[in-house]
């Protein structure tokens, strides 16, 4: 199992375009988690461990594409119709008994394997539909270009490709390409075992009772609900109290036996954030001097050698923090390999302006006009507190550090939530 460097998340005190960070962020982590190998039905969602390569290709003989009849190219009337006597029938599973005759066609069924013969043997296929049966013969209208309706061995895999990269996360696709080269397991990273708490004596439980003061307990189970989405083995810590010793405690505790500890608020210098300084008890806390909004400054760090992620404590700026900070940075410690957001450019349907040299999300939600073209509409409240606005938009607006302001119909960068949370 991999140990965090040092210095890993140290990038000095300056603020930093966000990419820029991202990329370091890149370059230093590993995965910090180690291997195992499970059944391919247990693989789902799971993180490959290794390049997967096939022994074999796929389809591994050539074969036809439709129900039709087979036949050898050279043997059709080029300028008119052709009769063919019909020798021969080739299903799935159940191959020509020998070699195909020339000068005959050859029933055949979709995957049957194409019958050898002269040169190789048949090599162009009729659809059924488009041809004529007359008692024992074919006839086959002209036309038909040669190789027609004919797959060839190895068309979707060749034998030595490596067909899934290791880091890849596994999907029903990568399932399915797996088990077509005959793979019954594979070799995936564990999952990354994350702790999450929170902090603060006003903070209660869902289910309890709030006195007056104090506020339910949002952040910690939407961050449990996106490290889950993420593939997470995820530890409930609960909620801590406002003294140093206690945290300090449970976070040394934690970092024995899990690969990330993660909370919001109480990393800030008020006389009350008491999280920053249980952290430098048994190791160090880095601020990341991000220029974005919502979400500065969001605190990196190791406990005892185990990776720390301190989030905003507004709910908002936490969710978006962590989708847009915290979400590489896990995947990273987790053994992806690269797991990029991709955005979408939309026309805007609002006003706004920015402070320059930040990059900047607003909430919003998709509207398609008469003629298609999608319109993004910023969210009512840019507060970081309206948690209401994560669940009635559709995603964020991403205003990059040079944009000033936006105009209507101007054309903008969007992150639909689909493409960070799960």
């Amino acid at each position: 199992m991999a140990q965090l460097k040092d210095d890993c998340f140290a990038f000095g005190d300056q603020l930093m375009p966000l990419n820029e960070a991202l990329e370091i962020l890149h370059d230093r982590l590993v995965p910090v988690v180690g291997e195992e190998t499970v059944p391919l039905r247990q693989a789902l969602d799971r993180i490959l461990a290794e390049d997967v390569e096939s022994d074999r290709n796929v389809p591994p003989h050539d074969n036809s594409a439709v129900d039709g009849y087979g036949v050898y190219f050279e043997d059709l009337n080029p300028d008119g119709e052709t009769r063919l006597p019909v020798r021969g029938r080739v299903a799935a599973g159940h191959p020509l008994d020998g070699d195909a005759a020339r000068g005959a066609a050859v029933r055949v069924f979709t995957g049957a394997p194409m019958p050898g013969g002269d040169g190789g043997g048949p090599d162009t296929v009729f659809m059924e539909e488009d041809v004529t049966v007359d008692g024992d013969d074919v006839l086959l209208p002209a036309g038909l270009k040669r190789g027609s309706n004919r797959r060839d061995a190895g068309e979707d895999v060749k034998a030595g490709d490596v067909i899934i990269r290791r880091g890849q996360r596994l999907r029903a696709q990568e399932a399915g390409l797996a088990a077509s080269v005959g793979r019954a397991d594979l070799a995936v990273y564990q999952r990354l075992r994350a702790a999450v708490f929170s902090t603060g004596d006003e903070v209660r439980d869902p289910g309890s009772d709030a006195p007056d003061g104090c506020i339910y307990d949002a952040n910690r189970y939407a961050i449990m609900a996106l490290l889950e989405g993420l593939g997470c083995a995820v530890t409930d810590l609960g909620i801590l109290a406002d003294d140093e010793e206690t945290i300090a405690g449970a976070l040394a505790k934690a970092a024995a036996d899990h690969d990330l500890l993660i909370t919001s608020g109480g990393v800030s210098a008020g006389e009350e954030d008491h999280v920053k300084a249980a952290v430098e008890r048994h190791g160090r806390i880095d601020f990341w001097r991000l220029a974005i909004k919502p979400g500065r400054p969001i605190a990196l760090g190791q406990v005892d050698g185990t990776a720390f992620v301190g989030l905003p404590g507004n709910p908002v700026a936490a969710m978006v923090t962590f989708m847009v900070v915290a979400r590489p940075l896990v995947l990273g410690l987790a053994g992806v390999g690269n797991a990029p957001a991709h955005r979408f450019r939309v026309a805007a349907g609002f006003d706004y302006k920015k402070k320059e040299g930040r990059r900047e999300w607003a909430r919003a939600t998709l509207e398609s006009g008469a003629d298609g073209q999608l319109t993004a509409q910023k969210y009512k409240s840019s507060g970081a507190g309206i948690l209401t606005s994560m669940v009635e938009s559709d995603g964020l607006i991403e205003l990059g550090e040079d944009v000033t302001a936006i105009a209507p119909g101007e054309m903008v960068e969007f992150l639909p939530f689909s493409e960070v949370i799960r």
